[in-house]
């Protein structure tokens, strides 16, 4: 589903991926491990097409290879930030996005969106009055409206309570259950486990480990992870 060769990208004189590279196969669900500033967030943002490599390449195979680019319209992108207009309600954020993916929705198509994600009757309120798991929720419904194939996420657990906590992981098995192609960086060890069948540390810019969730005892895992990154918390 997403062949990633050879890939690095620049900041100035600073190196944030080099010559990684990664496949990653259509309904695998990848967590991405790494200390602040390995590079996950900018791996994530080359996938989805938001910034562009200095050198190598990324392809997605829909089915045949395209562009980051090209297949913006087949992926999902949900982060801690949230990409919601606060001073527009709820509904309207769904009905800005619904244009941009060009899906002719009506609103009870969108309200429908809006209490499956547990905010029934909270449609016609100012994204500014809704609590940060209730802007989570809603910016699930917002990744997901337009049914894509690719989920990506950075971080998207960050700042959500236990129980904003459980929706989003009933959410994420639901996907993957459905057969999205989940590609996930989070800091915490034992839920990135929990939920992906991949396990992908990045160091230094490049995959130092990629092991299948069934092959890996979660305890073998960090141990790895603290050899290959000298850290002695969460994978972050």
């Amino acid at each position: 589903m997403i062949e990633i060769r050879r890939v690095a990208k620049y900041f100035g004189r600073f190196s944030a991926l080099r010559d990684l590279t990664l496949t990653i196969r259509s309904g695998d669900f990848v967590a991405l491990f790494g200390r602040n500033g390995a590079g996950k967030t900018t791996l994530l943002r080359i996938i989805a097409g938001l910034t562009r490599a200095s050198s190598g390449a990324v392809r997605i195979l829909s089915p045949s290879p395209l562009t980051p680019q090209q297949a913006r319209g087949s992926m999902g992108y949900l982060s801690h930030n949230t990409a919601l207009y606060a001073d527009l309600t709820g509904l309207e954020n769904l009905k800005f996005y619904a244009r941009i993916h060009d899906l002719n929705l009506s609103d009870q198509a969108l309200e429908e969106r809006i209490e499956r994600v547990g905010l029934k009757g909270r449609g016609g309120d100012p994204v500014r009055n809704y609590s940060r798991g209730m802007q989570q929720r809603l910016a699930i419904a917002r990744s997901l409206m337009h049914d894509p194939a690719i989920l990506l996420m950075d971080e998207p657990f960050t700042g959500l309570d236990p129980h904003g906590t459980d929706f989003l992981k009933r959410h994420l098995n639901d996907a993957h259950a459905l057969g999205k192609t989940c590609v996930m960086a989070i800091h915490d060890p034992e839920l990135g486990y929990e939920l992906a069948s991949r396990l992908v540390v990045i160091e230094k810019g490049a995959v130092a480990l990629d092991a299948a969730r069934d092959e890996t005892a979660l305890d073998d895992f960090r141990t790895a992870f603290r050899e290959l990154t000298g850290e002695r918390g969460n994978a972050r």
